[in-house]
């Protein structure tokens, strides 16, 4: 496929980076016809170069010779299942495609499909109702966040996650990366952000009633990885004054970059003089005796990465904050800010469907009390007195990053991170 065709195919996707920027080369990194016989599958890792010197990694899967998306045909990707369930690997020109099951049966062929909603970095699709295939398009070398959570978590005998059945990676000269998984899908399942707008509006009580056992799965979560000292990936790590500094110094860059370019009209006109009051809580880090231990995390945690079915909720992509490189994501932070990122989703959830700060705060007390709950002898929380206001910190890390990210993305939306970091530093400083 010529550069200017791998262009086009790859323009047309959401998870394609970069619009506003002008590549100056496209062209294929590897690929590898997947397998023997029909249907033909092609894997294509294709790389974008910019005149910056930056560049981005992509994979296309494609029902060759019409190069059209193989994620459509469900002979394709009964295949591809098939590939990972029998351990198959298949030769590029420059590396090798390996695809690695794990414990747990797949099924074979693929009866029906079902694509999963819009990705801003992967496609995923549901077969049968009983697997989901997740196939990573933007591609950084190393191993997955999520590949190495889901696998950590199933070992150490965490429940309240996606099964992994299996996964695929490429190992070349130029990269080794991760390439996609395969899970247990989870029928009937509403994950918690749609839960919440059905609910909060009509039926507050029974959100609310919710949340304690969701608390209780989060802290478990924390605390199965922080469970192992034998794996220097996972082991937890005490922080130290320069995690202090470190912390600091980042959001301190954030508040600035981002009060350089706010714009002067409502609603972020409200936030006029607020960077000094930000500044001044993050100097209040200096008074924390302890930010507890750094462990793994989820990275990304909010309403909608968690799934509630039939009784019970689970925890799913454990990619983290796609707009962060991959060593960041793998890099080991406070639980709180995990936390943190739930209790901002709660203030999202009251202001598009309604509840208000009453509601609000019972959300976050039967949130938070459940979860200081169930971690608690992990070892890797502070002093209690001090996780008020890490969490208060951490939420305001959150707010800056949505304020970003609202005024790139979702302009109409600029009001809520405004009112959420007008409400945080009230509260902080009361």
């Amino acid at each position: 496929m010529s550069g200017a065709r791998l262009l086009t195919a790859l323009e047309g996707q959401r998870w394609f980076a970069r619009r506003s920027e002008e590549p100056v080369d496209v062209h294929a990194v590897d690929r590898s016809e997947l397998g023997s016989g029909a249907p033909r599958i092609v894997d294509l890792l294709a790389e974008v170069d910019y005149s910056t010197g930056d560049r981005d990694f992509y994979q296309l899967l494609l029902s060759d010779p019409d190069s059209r998306d193989a994620l459509g045909d469900p002979e394709c990707v009964g295949k591809l299942v098939e590939l990972i369930r029998s351990g198959a690997s298949s030769a590029g020109r420059d590396g090798r495609f390996e695809f690695a099951p794990v414990d747990g049966e797949l099924p074979a062929g693929a009866g029906s499909l079902r694509v999963l909603g819009v990705e801003q970095t992967n496609t995923s699709v549901v077969v049968d109702e009983r697997v989901l295939v997740k196939v990573y398009r933007r591609l950084e070398a190393g191993v997955s966040p999520e590949l190495e959570l889901l696998r950590f978590l199933a070992a150490h005998g965490f429940a309240n996650a996606p099964e992994l059945l299996g996964s695929w990676s490429y190992s070349g000269n130029q990269m080794t990366a991760t390439l996609g998984i395969v899970q247990r899908f989870l029928p009937a399942a509403i994950d918690g952000w749609e839960l919440g707008l059905r609910e909060v509006s009509e039926r507050p009580d029974s959100f609310a009633e919710r949340m304690p056992r969701l608390g209780e799965v989060n802290g478990k979560m924390h605390a199965t990885l922080a469970g192992s000292v034998d794996d220097p990936s996972f082991a937890p790590e005490q922080a130290t004054r320069e995690t202090f500094s470190l912390l600091a110094a980042t959001v301190d860059d954030e508040i600035e970059q981002l009060a350089l370019h706010l714009p002067v009209d409502e609603p972020v006109a409200q936030l006029a003089g607020s960077a000094d009051a930000a500044r001044e809580l993050m100097r209040s880090l200096g008074t924390v005796a302890s930010l507890g231990k750094l462990i793994r995390h989820h990275g990304d945690l909010h309403l909608g990465q968690v799934l509630w079915t039939e009784d019970d909720w689970f925890v799913v992509d454990f990619e983290g904050e796609p707009a962060r490189p991959l060593a960041e994501r793998r890099t080991k932070r406070s639980p709180l800010r995990d936390v943190a990122g739930v209790l901002r989703s709660f203030d999202y959830l009251v202001r598009v469907g309604g509840g208000g700060d009453e509601l609000e705060r019972r959300l976050r007390d039967e949130f938070v009390t459940a979860y200081l709950g169930a971690v608690h002898g992990a070892g890797i929380l502070p002093p209690h007195e001090d996780v008020e206001r890490l969490i208060a910190i951490f939420e305001l890390e959150k707010a800056v990053y949505e304020l970003r990210y609202e005024l790139a993305h979702r302009p109409d939306w600029v009001w809520i991170p405004v009112a959420g970091l007008q409400g945080l530093l009230e509260r902080a400083f009361a």
